[in-house]
């Protein structure tokens, strides 16, 4: 094993684990978000774990994503594309067999006009903004494609979605009402469109309640790790953990600046740890100033100084070393640092902490035991 850098273990029986939690507070099976190469977690090993656990549709970012999805998921799965195509895609995402998201009229009168030409039926999903003002057609596009049904149907729409902009905050008035607005959508969708989906919560959005779950749910953070909403139940397993190793240990025999900056001051007789990982492998440059942790064995020790693109320092001498083995790790990320926690400390989303996981870590798969 190189100790040249960080260990990054990702588990792939908690990633399932998280699917059964996820599946058992819904009445229809959920697709699953697999964009930014799962969350930075490595979409392939996950998203063929999730299709052992009963996962047929995926969610990715872009075109390019979802094609390089299809040479390695099974042939029955769905894969739809958030970002939609761009003028010109088109025809690759038709002959892909992927579905795009469509979220504008133009959009939609494209993906209409190549199914025209193939002479096909190629399915979409309709996007529609509900409050977060980002991707999707406007109440106003809404209403111009009802009146003109047939314009709608020429997209072959499978699926009506929206996007929660708060659900991660359980009381946030905005839940309601767009759960309300999409609501009434969703009754003018299936008028027009016999047999459509409807589709609104994530992660966070499934355990709102049953009046945001409509036909198909799409769950991303939850599946990997990350607590829908902080100190609720369902407590999600944890899935990654991230080890870094020890470079060097130094004990200190008089006062020492520590750091870029020389902000922090360490009195003599602290030992510390400069470990492989800092700012260019994904470790927040806040962490150095807002508490950050790590554990040396059972030992939780702190980060002491700033950040650096390679390295980290923490203050071990808590951890009482005697004799501090040349090939040591601190652990950053596990069940006693989780995603939530440190996100939390560091001001962050879940989100972020997870795709800032960089390609420098030696990446492990376990798989032993299903959860």
């Amino acid at each position: 094993m190189s100790t040249a850098t960080g260990l990054l273990t990702i588990d792939l029986a908690a990633v399932r684990a998280n699917w059964r939690t996820v599946c058992q507070h819904l009445s229809e099976r959920p697709a699953a978000v697999l964009k930014a190469d799962a969350y930075g977690l490595g979409a392939e090993p996950v998203g063929n774990s999730l299709y052992r656990a009963g996962c047929r549709e995926f969610f990715f970012a872009t075109l390019e994503e979802a094609l390089a999805a299809r040479s390695y998921l099974p042939e029955d799965t769905h894969l739809y594309i958030l970002g939609g195509v761009r003028p010109g895609e088109e025809s690759e995402c038709l002959n892909a067999g992927l579905v795009p998201v469509l979220y504008s009229l133009a959009a939609i009168d494209r993906w209409a006009k190549v199914c025209q030409q193939a002479d096909t039926k190629a399915p979409s999903v309709i996007k529609v903004d509900t409050g977060m003002t980002r991707l999707g057609l406007s109440l106003y596009d809404w209403e111009q494609l009802r009146a003109a049904p047939d314009r709608l149907r020429a997209c072959h729409p499978s699926v009506v979605m929206s996007h929660l902009a708060c659900a991660d905050e359980w009381g946030h008035p905005m839940n309601r009402e767009q759960q309300r607005r999409f609501a009434v959508i969703a009754v003018q969708a299936r008028a027009l469109l016999p047999g459509v989906r409807c589709s609104l919560a994530n992660s966070s959005g499934i355990f709102l309640g049953r009046d945001w779950h409509f036909d198909m749910a799409r769950p991303g953070a939850s599946l990997y790790g990350f607590d829908p909403h902080l100190g609720r139940e369902p407590r999600m397993h944890p899935v990654v953990q991230l080890a870094l190793p020890v470079l060097q240990w130094r004990e200190l025999r008089s006062e020492a600046a520590v750091g870029y900056g020389a902000t922090t001051k360490v009195p003599a007789g602290r030992q510390l740890a400069i470990v492989a990982g800092g700012y260019a492998d994904g470790l927040n440059r806040t962490i150095g100033r807002v508490g950050g942790q790590g554990y040396l064995g059972e030992t939780r020790v702190p980060v002491v100084g700033r950040i650096s693109m390679d390295t980290t320092i923490f203050d071990v001498t808590d951890a009482m070393l005697t004799s501090p083995a040349e090939s040591a790790w601190i652990q950053v990320l596990d069940h006693r640092l989780t995603v939530a926690e440190v996100s939390h400390r560091i001001d962050a989303l879940g989100y972020e902490v997870l795709t800032s996981l960089a390609g420098r870590y030696r990446r492990v798969y376990r798989d032993e035991v299903a959860k």
